[in-house]
């Protein structure tokens, strides 16, 4: 018996061996594939290789995979006659918020100042170099002002936060559409009415929250799918709708596919891509935010971002309720703000308005050793791009403290009059003037090229990947479409102009993948972007796969540039899968721009073979 005992162990532990043997090739090999970049740059194809697939076998219409050369002036490149499609998997690939970048590159961050809600961006090695597919069956999206309340189910198929929230009104499917009746978390019987309620608390005229045009940019933190955003739009406000891609992942993306201005971000370590007094008013309704961690940082950075005079609309429970943990916030929270010169302008049931001095008197009037302190002198409250928070507060430039106040017309005078702060860069009102209407002109040209291929409401979500002074999206105004200004990291901040404007935007370097999701502008507009991120040493290549990531199936790319970019893009067009639309001249609209050439491409609508099967 002892003897059979024994060669029946020695079985079940060969056994076992051999499936941990199995069991550990399984994982070299899967983990190989991910981790197993070669050392002289490895394209993304390696590093992605276990979930690409080749368009010639996938796409419907594919042509074969052999390469042709191009190049820009600086010499030939090979250029894909088709380009690898990524995963199904991948169809919502964010590069630089991507979680598993995070774990593949074993990252140690702080998860509880929310680092890994921050952008880490893949290197070069491990970029995907493949076209994120649609999800199947997808659809060209609703059209606005009809997406502001429903979206196709399946361009976003999560349902999750429509039974997570169902009592809150968020969202609801219904067939083969998702609904938006407009509430919120704290707003469960709509946005509008909640709205109405904080301008009558603050007095303002036929309870509308413009105040007369003085209130037209603000900052919606945690901001769910945008519904206080969407319904702040019919009253001429503006809101960068702010959430990260955190347990609610798809609510930007919800978002942005009713058209609504929104942006991936989170209150963590760096500072929001925005300059000081960018926002008149910031508004969290219950956004779970901890706003006394750190010494008050997180309420200091809304600090530095809103004007003289700007509003903080807080809604939550620390506001209104009596159990020991939440009056002990809200004494705290209190003696906080107060000591940041913040007095409370009104509050009611549930919310409250606190509102930030006009001047720097108050700050100079408290005790020494006060906290927070006031920044440094030599702190630049508009360096953004990769900055620490700091836990201290933002004074009033020199300007700001005579005018008392941002000296800002009301919205939407403040379109066309020069900002204020446009002495901060040497401009004259001239130059702006100028630069106003030759913008005016240019996108007049624009429309014209584009008008045998769209109607009214074709467009709603548009971007300008280097704007300057905002006269793009300025000239814009009348047509039914929202823009995301982007200013690159490294040239003149004028991003504090066009906040100035009355219009948002945001900081980028384009020598990484922008934080939102794919199919997601409707227009993107390219002002020489591909020969500022050449003059970098950056991949034009990996530019244009990121255009295609977030452009939506027939969406269209301006490209004015000059006449060898436009080339490099043309030999592009087929792996791309785009189409070109129109090309012309610049030479007519600027003595500075007269060896510029126009292009215009169209994306088109393409499916993999595996999503049809899916939808079918």
């Amino acid at each position: 018996m002892r003897g059979r005992s024994d060669g029946g162990q020695k079985k079940r532990l060969i056994t076992s061996l051999c499936a941990v043997a199995i069991f550990l090739g399984f994982l070299y090999v899967y983990y190989g594939s991910i981790f197993g970049s070669s050392s002289n740059g490895a394209s993304a194809l390696e590093y992605g290789g276990k979930s690409l697939r080749k368009i010639g076998s996938s796409y419907l219409g594919g042509d074969d995979e052999s390469s042709t050369k191009s190049g820009l002036e600086d010499g030939d490149v090979v250029v894909p006659k088709t380009f690898p499609v990524c995963d199904d998997r991948h169809s919502e690939l964010i590069p630089c918020l991507d979680r598993n970048i995070i774990y593949q590159m074993r990252l140690k961050l702080d998860l509880s100042v929310m680092e890994h809600y921050e952008r880490h961006c893949p290197p070069p090695e491990r970029r995907y170099n493949c076209l994120i597919p649609p999800p199947p069956g997808y659809k060209v999206p609703i059209k606005w002002p009809q997406s502001r309340d429903e979206v196709w189910k399946a361009n976003i198929p999560h349902t999750h936060l429509a039974h997570e929230k169902s009592d809150q009104n968020w969202m609801v499917v219904k067939g083969e559409k998702i609904v938006f009746p407009g509430g919120g978390t704290h707003f469960h019987y709509g946005a509008d009415k909640y709205i109405a309620s904080i301008a009558n608390m603050l007095n303002f005229s036929h309870n509308n929250l413009n105040n007369e045009g003085r209130v037209r940019t603000v900052l919606d933190v945690g901001c769910g799918v945008a519904s206080f955003g969407a319904y702040l739009l019919s009253s001429d406000i503006i809101a960068m709708s702010l959430a990260p891609n955190d347990v609610h992942q798809n609510q930007i993306q919800f978002a942005l596919e009713r058209g609504i201005p929104a942006c991936l971000g989170v209150l963590g370590t760096k500072r929001l891509p925005y300059p000081s007094r960018s926002f008149e008013l910031a508004h969290c309704s219950r956004c779970r935010i901890d706003w006394l961690q750190r010494d008050g940082i997180l309420l200091l950075e809304l600090d530095r971002l809103l004007r003289p005079g700007g509003y903080f609309a807080y809604s939550s429970p620390e506001a209104y309720a009596q159990d020991e943990e939440d009056l002990r916030i809200w004494k705290e929270m209190s003696a906080l703000v107060e000591r940041m010169c913040w007095r409370i302008a009104a509050k009611r049931n549930q919310t409250v308005i606190w509102q930030k001095p006009l001047t720097n008197d108050c700050y100079m009037e408290r005790a020494p050793g006060t906290n927070p302190p006031l920044c440094r002198s030599d702190d630049d409250p508009d360096a953004v791009w990769g900055v620490p928070m700091e836990a201290c507060i933002t004074p009033y430039s020199d300007h700001d403290q005579k005018a008392k106040g941002s000296g800002l017309a009301p919205w939407p005078a403040r379109l066309t009059s020069p900002p204020p702060r446009l002495a901060d860069f040497g401009y004259s009102n001239e130059m702006f003037e100028i630069d106003t209407e030759t913008w005016r002109q240019r996108v007049e040209n624009y429309w014209n090229l584009l008008s045998p291929k769209i109607e009214a409401n074709t467009l709603r979500n548009l971007m300008d990947m280097k704007a300057n002074m905002g006269s793009f999206a300025a000239a814009l105004k009348e047509r039914n479409v929202w823009v995301m200004n982007v200013i690159p990291e490294d040239g003149p901040n004028t991003l504090k102009l066009i906040y100035d404007r009355g219009l948002i935007g945001t900081t980028h370097n384009w020598c990484e993948a922008f934080s939102t999701y794919p199919r997601t502008n409707d227009l993107l507009h390219a002002w020489t972007v591909f020969s500022d991120i050449e003059k970098k040493g950056c991949s034009a290549e990996d530019l244009l796969l990121e255009m295609d990531r977030i452009l939506r199936p027939k969406g269209f790319i301006i490209i004015r540039d000059k006449q060898p970019v436009i080339d490099f893009v043309r030999k592009y067009l087929s792996a791309l899968h785009w189409e070109a639309v129109a090309t012309a001249d610049s030479s007519s609209d600027s003595e500075h721009e007269g060896d510029n050439v126009v292009f215009i491409v169209q994306k088109k609508l393409w499916l993999t073979s595996e999503s049809i099967l899916n939808s079918e």
